[in-house]
């Protein structure tokens, strides 16, 4: 990249969210967006309109051919993107693909390999590893100001949308497992995980999931397609304090509370209550609020230009789909504890 002042990108897919991807790096000064990619033409007239700058093409490789390209931005269905990736990184460039990286831990990792052999980023979108909140959250931990890290709760759940690429786990639970794995630097060892398919038979719609980690920190997920609000919530419970996130809380997402039990180590006969509550003050920390699209977008051209080191590489992604496949085997037994395959 040296001596170039721009980074050139073109999108692949213009659906739910290569529309936020093509306006998030045109908008950045490090970045300019030269073509779209999609097979539906309402979808490239729509590009076309939006972004008067951008060239629109039916498929990907005729972009790939027509464009001098830097960067590519994979937003398909799940199921396409390890082609699709595969093929854009053998042509030497670097990829941004969505999450989940593909439908297989294996296919995973040989991408993850195939980047590192080509020297070329491979970045996956876990956007909410780029939201000030959950970094607030990993500072928390890793600063020991909740104490020792007892659970976590997790819940992530409205009227849809429903995608019909992967079941309810592998669209939104694939976010908290990256968020547990983030925010308490390790893996879960195993999974127990029950779904339902009320909307679309052999789909689950609603799952509800328990990761054991390291320690015996327990994480349980709640995610759902068919519930009647919006929840993106999350609470840290810890030795000494307890915290919780709240996505859709603007005056401020991070509560910190000093709350927690105490041992009591006297007391006056056998019947005696051994366990104080202690209850103390709630802390609103201030949380800079910046688009955590805009900061991954960022991020990624910093790796790019080999400034930054990823935050969501190949690797990260391959132990998020680890978990999944965890999950849907458990759901198919039934709530059996499964081990994470390392």
């Amino acid at each position: 990249m040296e001596g170039r002042t721009r980074i050139r990108l073109g999108v692949i897919g213009f659906g739910e969210w290569g529309p936020n991807h093509v306006r998030t790096f045109a908008n950045l000064p490090e970045s300019e967006v030269l073509g779209i990619a999609d097979p539906r033409s309402e979808r490239r007239e729509a590009a076309q309109r939006r972004f008067r700058d951008c060239r629109a093409f039916r498929t990907h490789a005729e972009m790939l051919d027509s464009l001098s390209l830097d960067a590519v931005v994979v937003a398909t269905s799940t199921a396409t993107h390890a082609e699709i990736v595969r093929e854009v990184l053998n042509r030497g460039l670097h990829v941004l693909c969505e999450k989940p990286l593909c439908l297989d831990a294996k296919e995973a990792l040989s991408l993850s390999r195939l980047a590192d052999r080509k020297e070329r980023a491979l970045m996956v979108g876990h956007v909410f590893l780029f939201n000030a909140g959950i970094l607030l959250l990993r500072r928390l931990v890793q600063e020991r100001e909740i104490g020792a890290i007892l659970y976590m709760t997790c819940n992530r759940t409205n009227l849809g949308p429903i995608r019909n690429d992967v079941n309810v786990a592998w669209d939104l639970a694939s976010h908290d497992i990256a968020i547990a794995n983030f925010v308490l630097n390790r893996r879960p060892t195993s999974v127990s995980a029950v779904g339902q398919s009320y909307l679309r038979q052999g789909v689950p719609d609603v799952a509800f999931v328990t990761l054991t980690y390291p320690g015996g920190i327990l994480v349980n997920i709640h995610v759902s397609w068919l519930h009647p609000s919006k929840v993106r919530g999350i609470t840290l419970v810890g030795d000494r304090r307890m915290a919780t996130w709240d996505d859709l809380e603007r005056i401020g997402p991070v509560r910190l509370f000093d709350k927690g039990v105490i041992r009591e180590q006297d007391y006056a006969d056998f019947g005696a209550f051994q366990l104080l509550m202690r209850e103390g003050d709630i802390t609103i920390p201030r949380v800079p609020m910046e688009e955590p699209l805009l900061v991954q977008a960022r991020h990624f051209l910093g790796v790019i230009r080999g400034k930054e080191k990823c935050l969501s590489d190949g690797r990260v992604a391959t132990d998020v789909i680890r978990v999944l496949e965890a999950i849907d085997r458990s759901m198919e037994r039934k709530g059996r504890a499964e081990p994470v395959k390392a």
